[in-house]
């Protein structure tokens, strides 16, 4: 079993060979406007304007804690937008992540990767404004897709 590569750098240009499946956690309100997905939309507009859709029409489809949707954005390059947060802000039902939701939607994300032959990079996904502590995110790395022989990187940004 390999483990989690950690490099300094920008997750929206993931580095290496082969397909790449960039991997980030997204609200349940369908708001996308703080944190790393400032990033990805200033590169592509698709996981925007796929992530909104989606939430808009979420009365028809898989939209909910725990689910991933799978953008494509170049030839050789996914995004996947991962459902890991309730809410928005601490409130008095503390942090927004949902350590569940990610684990579903990792495991969601590994058998992706396995069809795409794709690794795996990410910034600290549930860290940022989600509130979440990388101490509790890793070891679903680990599990999901570590141990499924998925390669995976860890962008922290300088």
């Amino acid at each position: 079993m390999s483990e989690i590569t950690y490099v300094r750098g920008d997750a929206t240009a993931p580095q290496g060979k082969g397909v790449k499946l960039i991997v980030h956690v997204c609200n349940d309100l369908g708001g996308w406007g703080k944190g790393f997905v400032l990033a990805l939309s200033r590169r592509w507009p698709e996981p925007e304007a796929a992530y909104r859709r989606w939430h808009r029409e979420r009365a028809g489809n898989d939209f909910a804690l725990g689910a991933a949707q799978f953008v494509r954005v170049g030839p050789y390059l996914w995004v996947a937008n991962m459902v890991g947060q309730r809410g928005m802000r601490t409130g008095s039902k503390g942090v927004p992540v949902r350590y569940e939701a990610i684990d579903v939607a990792l495991g969601a994300v590994a058998v992706r990767a396995a069809e795409l032959e794709a690794s795996v990079h990410m910034p600290r996904i549930g860290c940022g404004l989600a509130g979440g502590t990388w101490s509790r995110i890793e070891p679903l790395i680990e599990r999901r897709l570590i141990s499924a022989g998925t390669a995976v990187t860890v962008y922290d940004h300088d």
